[in-house]
């Protein structure tokens, strides 16, 4: 099977294929098949760019309403939709379920920076679902198709949307018969596929076998998501199901040396050094995107993942959560540089 991009996905060039190597999709090609997923209220332009340092051959956003894009909200301007100038190719993924507004969001989108646009069509949250929108859209196919026809129309760009296997467990045929259409009727570029259904959102095994069965039987390259864990079983699963690329979530925060493991770039895990500079080159990027006293309150989610990392105690985390300022933060990760942390 070869992808529209003219890659085979199987066959006798399999052996070929690698992770590090290109990839194209809609035109646009990209340096690797390692990818930055969206991250709701994380994946701003810093956690991008971080990716990318360490590898990552495309990041994309954290998911922007289309209708707060059209009605011209001051914050999803200046803040969600900014693409910094040292970033590579950036997607930037809207959620709406009016066709209209996001013909509008989709060019504004485009304005801003956006490589490619992608559209979630997969996230469970029922906020979310109850306006129509998300994985709401698998119930309701033509306008979902509707949506991505608008959102090429309106940005000029190649559009992806990011599907979730099925609203429902046990339900192997809706984002299959979903994927099919958008490809075939709103022209869609690409499509990345969480083989999960909403309801259980992250939880349990990811149907992989129906992942590589949505790569065999579509015209356009399919990039997988979900439950990876670890270099060796994102490998695996790039090699089992055929995929053109993998996208990296949960597991890559506060673990940009992940995308280098994947890509062959580095065997061993960071020091204790690079994981304590990587953590203030985040604090110092946060304050330079919201403030020094938005970035306090900000990042008291990103903490957890480098205290984790470096086996630090329940009081450093407590103490890092309650640091009233920036610099506070910063006092407080410098002690951790030395043998015996100065922690209370």
């Amino acid at each position: 099977m070869t992808s529209s991009a003219g890659l085979s996905l199987r066959g006798p060039e399999a052996a070929s294929r690698s992770l590090a190597s290109p990839f194209t999709l809609g035109g646009l090609t990209f340096p690797n098949r390692v990818l930055l997923a969206p991250l709701a209220g994380i994946g701003n332009w810093f956690v991008r760019l971080q990716a990318q340092r360490y590898g990552a051959g495309l990041a994309v956003s954290e998911m922007v309403s289309s209708f707060a894009i059209h009605h011209g909200n001051e914050r999803t301007l200046s803040e969600l939709l900014r693409v910094h100038p040292d970033e590579g190719p950036v997607a930037i993924q809207l959620f709406g379920h009016d066709p209209g507004v996001m013909r509008s969001a989709a060019a504004v989108a485009a304005g801003a920076g956006a490589a490619l646009i992608d559209l979630n069509m997969g996230c469970p949250v029922p906020k979310v679902m109850k306006t129509g929108a998300g994985a709401a859209l698998l119930a309701d196919p033509d306008t979902a198709v509707a949506v991505a026809r608008a959102a090429r129309e309106g940005s000029g760009l190649p559009v992806t949307v990011k599907l979730r296997a099925s609203r429902r467990p046990g339900d192997r045929r809706e984002g299959i018969e979903l994927a099919h259409r958008l490809v075939e009727e709103a022209g869609v570029a690409g499509l990345t596929f969480h083989p999960r259904s909403a309801a259980v959102r992250h939880k349990g095994s990811p149907d992989y076998e129906l992942a590589a069965q949505l790569v065999s039987e579509l015209p356009v390259p399919v990039v997988v998501s979900g439950g990876m864990a670890g270099a060796e079983h994102i490998r695996w699963v790039f090699e089992s199901t055929g995929c053109a690329a993998v996208m990296l979530a949960r597991g890559a925060l506060g673990n940009p040396w992940l995308f280098a493991e994947v890509l062959g770039e580095r065997d061993t895990p960071p020091t204790r050094e690079e994981i304590l500079d990587e953590w203030r080159w985040v604090l110092d990027r946060a304050e330079e995107h919201l403030g020094a006293d938005r970035a306090t309150r900000y990042l008291r989610k990103f903490h957890p993942w480098y205290v984790e990392r470096l086996g630090e105690s329940k009081a450093a985390q407590d103490a890092l959560q309650r640091a009233e300022s920036l610099d506070g933060q910063r006092a407080l990760i410098e002690a951790l540089r030395s043998p015996v942390a100065l922690l209370p």
